[in-house]
Formats: C-alpha cells, structure tokens, sequence
C-alpha cells in the first residue's frame, strides 16, 4: 500500500468502545487497594496517561515499580472483565467505520485474547483487516512499538495511516511510524488536552472519519 490509499486504523477503549465509566471505576478500586484517593471521570480524563505507572504514581503520590505495578494492573483487570458486559460501542461507532470508503484495523492496548472475542460479540470483525491486542501479560504501556508491528503485519506504509484514538498516546504513535492522527473527545483524555496537542479533534467518530480524509485538517 502506498502513502497516496490512506489506511485507517481504530483505538477501541474510550473511543470504538464506550467504557469510560467502567474503566474510572476499575481505576478507584486500584487506588482504592492502596489506601488512595478515588477520582472521578473529569478527574481521570485530566491525568490519565502512559506509561499507565506514572497516572497511579501520580495520584497515590508515591513510586509504582513494575512489582507494584503488575500487582495493580490485575486488580484493575479482574474489575474491569466483571463489568464489560455492562459497556457498549459509542452511539456513532458502526455509521463511522461504515463511512470510511479505505482499508481499516483495530489496534488495542488490551490483551489480544480478550479482545479478539470481544470485538466478535459486538459483530465488527469483518469490518477489520486486522485486529491486534496486546500480547503480553502486564499491560499500562505505550502504543508506538505495537503500531509499528501491526502495520508491517498488516503491509501498510506508516506514512499512508490515520489513527482514530482518544488519547496523546494514540498521537505519539501515529507520529513514530509518520502517519496523522485524529483525536476523539469522548474518551478517557479532557479535550482541552487533546486540542493543545495540535491535532485535529472531533467531537463524534463520525466527525473524526470525516477529518480523517482531510490530510489538512487543523486542530479546532
């Protein structure tokens, strides 16, 4: 695939997948393990970020080492797979992939072997050319390498992709493998965050797919 046939590529929490309340829930029974403080959802959208150690060391005030880290990554996990059953797509998820006329793929920082049965129960995978997770026992990191990896399994030209996510993180990898991104709202970072990044922000999937076959798009 060249730079000129754009290739689309989906974040699915807090952007194909509305689990922001779920996921702020899981955060405080994190916090909650260590005798922290619980934040709410405008609070997380405000300092969420990755390496995932850093927002807990944040918010507990204190070092999260990866010992102390993988232990509240499984607490956060084992919370977060009792409720998601309770989440849905965002209400515009399934009119925006469909309105995306190129090739597109999901790439998740969530484990690959949940997240392939996931997105199956929803009915979306022939909508992707490709769906990776993470494949590792320990989440929390950041999105670029794993980029990368898809990408060349997947043959496409980094330069030719346009990744739809939610956070900075999703920025910073489109940007490694120099591609563009753009940066949903309704997600787990405050927008006022994602319009200082530089990138175009949208406030639906619908609008982002729109952006996203503008490669002059400017942040608003």
């Amino acid at each position: 695939m060249t730079p000129a046939s754009p290739h689309l590529v989906w974040d699915w929490n807090g952007t194909l997948l509305n689990d922001l309340s779920l996921v702020v829930a899981c955060t405080n029974a994190v916090f909650a393990s260590e005798g922290g403080p619980s934040v709410t959802p405008d609070e997380h959208r405000v300092r969420f970020r990755r390496p995932i150690a850093d927002y807990y060391a944040e918010v507990l005030g204190r070092a999260v080492d990866d010992d102390a880290f993988g232990r509240l990554d499984k607490i956060f996990h084992d919370a977060y797979r009792v409720g998601l059953t309770t989440c849905e797509l965002a209400h515009d998820a399934v009119a925006a992939m469909a309105a995306w006329s190129g090739s597109q793929s999901l790439l998740s920082m969530w484990f690959h072997d949940e997240l392939v049965p996931t997105v199956e129960t929803y009915g979306l995978t022939g909508r992707f050319a490709r769906v990776d997770g993470l494949r590792a026992q320990v989440g929390g990191d950041r999105k670029a390498e794993s980029l990368a990896r898809h990408l060349d399994a997947l043959g496409v030209d980094g330069r030719s992709v346009v990744l739809i996510g939610d956070s900075l993180d999703d920025a910073d990898a489109a940007r490694s493998v120099g591609g563009r991104a753009v940066l949903y709202t309704g997600g787990f970072t405050d927008r006022a965050r994602l319009l200082a990044s530089g990138h175009p922000v949208a406030d639906s999937l619908t609008e982002a797919v729109t952006l996203a076959t503008d490669p002059t798009a400017k942040p608003r």
